[in-house]
């Protein structure tokens, strides 16, 4: 075994565990360590990441569970980013994600080609 070898194994070790550098410099690897060394988000979300985020999406695609497009918050304007960003600021505080939001629903829709049983002929809808 080289010497290259031997470094790319030992990284491929390390980033295959749940790790994070500590504020010391020093990788802490357990658990318990991770958790009472994490901080937590270092910023809360702000309007011009919302309104960034709003420009990326994709219009004309499917509701989620909540039955909401990007259609309908973009109409809502600064009333309704200024909720998206009480409402996940408040997650984020709280620290817990809402069960809704745990779950999807994901149809396979067969594109009419090839056979039916291959997932690459079919589209998946969210």
């Amino acid at each position: 075994m080289t010497y290259m070898t031997l470094m790319v194994k030992e990284r491929q070790d390390i980033t295959g565990l749940n790790c994070i550098k500590g504020a010391s410099g020093k990788v802490i690897v357990d658990d318990k360590g991770i958790k009472d060394s994490w901080e937590g988000p270092a910023d809360c979300i702000r309007m011009d990441e919302v309104r960034a985020a709003l420009t990326d999406m994709k219009r004309h695609k499917a509701p989620g569970l909540s039955g909401l497009v990007t259609e309908m918050i973009k109409a809502t304007g600064d009333i309704g980013k200024q909720w998206i960003i009480d409402l996940c600021n408040g997650i984020v505080k709280e620290g817990s994600i809402p069960e809704d939001w745990k779950s999807s629903v994901v149809l396979p829709i067969y594109k009419d080609k090839g056979n039916l049983t291959e997932g690459s002929n079919c589209w998946n809808m969210l």
